[in-house]
């Protein structure tokens, strides 16, 4: 699903340049929940920031789904990430004036589908995560869990291939992180949902099937879960993350 060839992103003048990401190639297949780690400036965010188009490789490409990101003209970056990318936020990001079925539905409606079909795929997507019987309140009206739900059916309405999580849980407490991560599984796992996250939080990232290390812009290491249970698979990940250097506690 998604091809990352050999990028690099550079950032400064001839003077004082520095390298963000430094070759980083890495392939993702169809219905995966990958992790990316790494510390402050490992290029872990400006990594996802270019597969997001929010930012442009220097050098390399990037194809999701056979097409190439970096290739794509400006014009069409916004129709490109509502119909191919979804976002989950540690925040929601729901707008208070409109019903959690307008907040799901809010891509399709901006790609101009037809209103039947909005409504069906609202339904469609908010009857596997739950949330069918609250699709007429607003989110004033609702639980922060009921939110998070709300929030990924939105990411996930359009069918979109990715999604995308930069620091989920950053600002949540241990409770509610807890409940977003086993909701994005359910979605990897019950819906197919291909997720990529990117986190400080090794706990966190043992809910996925993969981990990806970055070190200086550079891909460092790369764990895969197999069939070993979350607790097992935790620990491996703080076992890598001691050998990126510096103490685990500011990376984790």
């Amino acid at each position: 699903m998604l091809q990352v060839r050999n990028i690099e992103k550079y950032y400064g003048s001839k003077n004082n340049v520095t390298k963000a990401l430094d070759r980083v190639s890495f392939e993702v297949a169809d219905g995966e929940f990958i992790a990316i780690m790494g510390a402050s400036g490992s290029g872990k965010t400006t990594l996802l920031n270019c597969i997001s188009t929010i930012d442009t490789v220097s050098a390399g490409d990037i194809l999701l789904d056979g097409e190439s990101i970096a290739e794509l003209p400006v014009s069409e970056l916004a129709k490109f990430r509502r119909e191919k990318l979804g976002f989950v936020f540690q925040d929601f990001n729901l707008l208070d004036t409109m019903t959690l079925e307008e907040n799901i539905g809010l891509a399709l409606t901006l790609n101009h589908t037809d209103p039947k079909t909005v409504q069906k795929q609202v339904q469609n997507v908010a009857a596997q995560l739950g949330i069918v019987d609250i699709l007429g309140k607003f989110p004033y009206q609702v639980s922060g869990g009921q939110k998070q739900r709300a929030a990924c059916a939105r990411a996930m309405v359009a069918g979109q291939s990715l999604l995308l999580a930069d620091e989920p849980t950053g600002a949540l407490d241990s409770s509610a992180s807890k409940n977003l991560l086993e909701i994005m599984t359910q979605m990897n796992q019950n819906m197919g949902a291909t997720i990529l996250m990117v986190t400080h939080d090794a706990y966190s990232a043992s809910y996925a099937k993969r981990v990806l290390f970055l070190k200086d812009g550079r891909l460092f290491n790369e764990l895969l879960r197999g069939e070993r249970n979350r607790s097992v698979f935790y620990h491996e990940i703080l076992d890598v993350l001691a050998l990126l250097g510096g103490d685990v506690s500011d990376v984790i």
